[in-house]
């Protein structure tokens, strides 16, 4: 359907990203499985069929084995449908086959005494990166799409080694002990990011990295506790990347991240993903806002309007993002695309994009 939009996609990012007016309005969707089946079935194809293939995306994300611990790694036990396993985060993990979320189990890390005597499995590991990883790099890069490298953040990978509850309670209770946390988690991350950057030559474009850290009404934490726990890590991070050659950092979070923006822009950050509209995040009041301080990749409604508008809200709500992009900053694109989006109404928002522009 899109076979006329592709190879020149890192050429339109990188016009976007430099707020120059790109050729076309570039593009960066998500899609869940669900939704995939129902385009399957909706057009009556194959499993096989590629949906990214199809709609076509400007640029990816690779991702290398960051785990702590990826040595450990291996499946401990099954137990009736249950299936329970080392993740590589320092946990056992307790799951069902083809379920998307699972239960923690047990924690190795429990003693904030041991932080110091744990020593986390080298970045620079063949095995994190040869594969899967590589393999994507050098697929998309053949397709001409603009390749990023992506790491987890501070916060949420050590969530994933602390506990998330624990972690919280540290923030308000024990600041040392959090500011040491994170600062072991964001050396980790720092390599594994020049590591990927490396291997993958993406200098061109960058890094993005993954950290959840707000919900649909505010972040899980104060701007202050982000202040003084986790900015002097991002700062270190972002000038690190960029000392070595990485030309954007993006930072995702779901949720309502505006509380953050101003201090993610004083460590470096040069963009935002996904930009949650349904978080009162919209990317026209951002751009106005922020001029040239922040890029922007997402940002389509994908809870109501996108689900339950009709043509005309449709069309008037990208219209107002084909607008805001016409002279760079903003590769437009929806969080996630699930079964709740029907066929018609994603096709439609495809075909504005291109028709506005």
């Amino acid at each position: 359907m899109y076979e006329s939009l592709k190879n020149d996609s890192e050429k339109i990012v990188k016009q976007a990203l430099n707020f120059e007016r790109p050729d076309r309005l570039p593009v960066f969707d998500a899609f869940w499985p669900e939704f995939v089946k129902k385009w399957q079935l909706h057009y009556n194809l194959p499993e096989s069929e590629n949906i990214n293939e199809h709609y076509w995306n400007d640029l990816v994300v690779a991702v290398a084995d960051e785990t702590l611990f990826p040595t450990k790694r291996c499946v401990v036990k099954r137990e009736g449908d249950d299936v329970y396993t080392n993740d590589g985060w320092g946990r056992i993990v307790k799951s069902q086959a083809n379920s998307y979320f699972s239960e923690t189990v047990e924690q190795v890390f429990t003693d904030p005494g041991q932080l110091d005597h744990i020593q986390f499995d080298p970045p620079d590991l063949d095995s994190r990166y040869n594969g899967g990883f590589l393999r994507e790099v050098e697929r998309c890069r053949a397709k001409g799409q603009a390749v990023f490298v992506k790491i987890g953040g501070v916060y949420r990978r050590a969530c994933q080694f602390r506990g998330e509850t624990d972690f919280l309670m540290d923030l308000a209770g024990d600041e040392q002990f959090a500011v040491a946390l994170a600062e072991k988690v964001g050396s980790h991350l720092l390599q594994i990011g020049l590591e990927s950057l490396r291997r993958a030559n993406a200098y061109d474009c960058g890094i993005w990295i993954y950290d959840d850290m707000c919900d649909i009404n505010n972040p899980m934490f104060s701007p202050a506790t982000f202040e003084k726990i986790f900015m002097p890590v991002y700062k270190r991070m972002i000038a690190a990347f960029k000392a070595a050659g990485a030309r954007w950092v993006f930072f995702h979070s779901d949720g309502n991240l505006a509380p953050m923006l101003d201090l993610l822009i004083e460590c470096g950050i040069d963009a935002i993903n996904p930009v949650e509209y349904a978080a009162g995040l919209k990317v026209p009041e951002l751009m106005e806002k922020y001029g040239h301080k922040l890029r922007y990749a997402g940002g389509i409604c994908n809870t109501h309007i996108l689900p339950a508008g009709n043509k005309k809200e449709i069309e008037a709500h990208v219209k107002s993002f084909v607008d805001a992009g016409r002279h760079g900053g903003l590769v437009i694109g929806i969080i996630s695309v699930g079964p709740d989006i029907s066929v018609e109404n994603y096709e439609f928002y495809r075909q504005l994009v291109d028709t506005y522009f």
